[in-house]
């Protein structure tokens, strides 16, 4: 089980993509979205929806209700806005989406995170904090050349083609087989 986050960034329309990808890789996905993505009009919740065969999560159950989805093996963070970073990295879980991030950490699972920000944002010294703690934490954030980088303010839309879903997923799943070499003692 793959657990997959999507905050309120421009890339967040192209979830399917990723969930499609991990799926035919032989992954069952749940999707789990923070407010602003689910309300703001970033995820096509049905196109999601019919992609994993789950709804789209984007708030707490309720007390007494059963849970909706098994637990995860692992996450990926996509896209990541640089308030999530600064959140995440935090322990800040006022969102269910934050709470389950913040939850993985804890519990050991691998973490991926792709940044979508601008320069503007990037040049704030609590941005670059952000991505140092969750690295430091394990968190493999897909941040820097050859990854992802920031994109120059107001220039986000030039940019949604290029983002690496397929490298999350890749890196993804190299970390789910490093855990096994490790515990496996190879």
């Amino acid at each position: 089980m793959r657990r997959k986050s999507a905050c309120a960034a421009g890339p967040a329309a192209e979830v399917p993509r990723l969930v499609e990808a991990a799926v035919a890789d032989g992954w069952e996905v749940c999707v789990i979205g923070t407010p602003a993505a689910c309300q703001g009009g970033f995820v096509d919740m049905g196109a999601v929806e019919e992609a994993t065969g789950r709804p789209v999560r984007c708030d707490w159950r309720r007390s007494g209700e059963a849970k909706r989805n098994p637990p995860a093996d692992a996450v990926i963070v996509a896209p990541m806005t640089m308030n999530t970073a600064n959140k995440f990295a935090a322990g800040i879980a006022d969102t269910y989406a934050l709470g389950l991030l913040v939850e993985a950490v804890g519990l050991g699972l691998p973490v991926v995170a792709v940044p979508f920000w601008s320069t503007a944002l990037d040049g704030h010294p609590a941005t670059r904090r952000a991505v140092r703690v969750l690295r430091a934490v394990g968190v493999r954030v897909l941040y820097g050349p050859g990854e992802w980088e920031p994109h120059p303010p107001g220039t986000g839309g030039e940019h949604l083609a290029s983002y690496p879903w397929r490298l999350a997923l890749e890196t993804v799943t190299g970390m789910i087989g490093e855990g096994r070499r490790e515990r496996d003692g190879a």
